[in-house]
């Protein structure tokens, strides 16, 4: 068993370390303890922390450790080794630790009504503030063979931060209504969001949370696709105005329904007018078509009455065909025009033929 006097650790080739278990297997009293900048030693005996030294240099003897005298042989010249544990602390701020969402956040957009599986990526910092509190709650358990790495420490939180982002997100597009296309103005909002949030969660292991950012908001290019195609929709519905996009957006219909289902009646009933109403709206274009017909159609359908046999003659006839009388009026004396078949004047009240 090797007697170690000096026990110090100059740091791995990288700054991802968080804590680091020194080899030393036997101390004896004297052993120079070195901590440098940025780190803090943590002295274990029997699972159990006896003491935390912060950067600087020690002598490990009964002034500065008194759980020595306990467990130091001293009748045999202070030189008799003892077990112990030294683990260095990293307490420099890890500032590039790399977050993302492994799973969609699944949210409609409260603008375009359209489903979007919203994904976010960033970075934030950690920095260890209670190294005491960190290594009891979680180097303690662990079965650690030299060091422990930042990736191992983001295993923890990863769920933590993960939960918290889809929450404050989730939140502020459906309380807000902001849509998934205008939430990158809201970058810097959001992580000052998720920051408090997390605060409390990230200090109940000994750490502080430096800062959080999330670089960017994203979805699937086939997401966007039916968002795009809404926007081009709304172009239309902006160049053409309200009800000019409504005439033509309903002509599209009704034509394509017109031609599909026979009739107008028809086309007000794809267009998802009631069958009732759409006979009745398609009734009342019919009649309008037919006001463009002559009057005298109608006239020429009814027919006269001849005033001598009374046979009933079409009215574009001028002599009756059953007796050969004519159907045309007369003048009365007053100028009135007397009908054929009357007796008296309308006007005058003379009897036709009278002088």
């Amino acid at each position: 068993m090797a007697i170690i006097d000096v026990v110090k650790f100059d740091g791995l080739k990288n700054r991802d370390w968080v804590i680091y278990k020194h080899p030393t297997d036997s101390l004896v009293f004297g052993t120079q303890l070195i901590v440098g900048e940025g780190q803090a030693a943590i002295f274990v005996n029997g699972g159990k922390v006896c003491d935390t030294f912060p950067a600087g240099t020690y002598t490990l003897d009964t002034k500065n450790l008194p759980v020595l005298q306990g467990i130091v042989n001293l009748p045999f010249g202070r030189k008799t080794p003892f077990p112990a544990e030294i683990y260095f602390v990293n307490l420099t701020a890890k500032l590039d630790m790399q977050w993302g969402t492994s799973t969609p956040i699944q949210v409609i957009d409260p603008k375009y009504y359209v489903k979007l599986r919203i994904r976010a990526f960033g970075q934030f910092g950690l920095k260890i503030e209670d190294y005491k509190l960190f290594f009891t709650e979680i180097i303690g358990a662990m079965q650690m063979a030299d060091a422990v790495r930042y990736d191992k420490v983001m295993s923890y939180y990863k769920g933590i931060i993960v939960t918290k982002i889809k929450s404050v997100i989730a939140n502020v597009m459906i309380n807000q209504k902001i849509s998934a296309l205008e939430i990158s103005a809201k970058l810097e909002e959001l992580s000052s969001s998720v920051n408090e949030a997390l605060r409390s969660d990230i200090q109940s292991f000994g750490f502080r949370l430096v800062n959080f950012f999330i670089h960017s908001i994203n979805f699937p290019d086939e997401d966007f696709a039916e968002i795009n195609k809404i926007l081009g929709n709304k172009a239309a519905f902006e160049i053409m105005g309200d009800n000019r996009y409504v005439t033509q957006r309903s002509f599209d219909v009704y034509e394509t329904a017109a031609g599909n289902t026979g009739g107008v009646a028809g086309a007000f009933a794809a267009g998802g007018v009631g069958f009732g109403a759409g006979t009745a709206i398609a009734s009342s274009m019919q009649q309008n078509l037919n006001i463009a017909a002559p009057a005298q159609q109608n006239q020429n359908q009814i027919g006269v009455k001849c005033h001598s046999c009374g046979a009933v003659i079409s009215g574009s006839l001028k002599f009756c065909g059953e007796c050969g009388a004519s159907l045309a009026g007369t003048t009365c004396t007053c100028g009135a025009g007397i009908p054929a078949g009357a007796k008296f004047c309308s006007q005058c009240g003379k009897k036709e033929g009278e002088a």
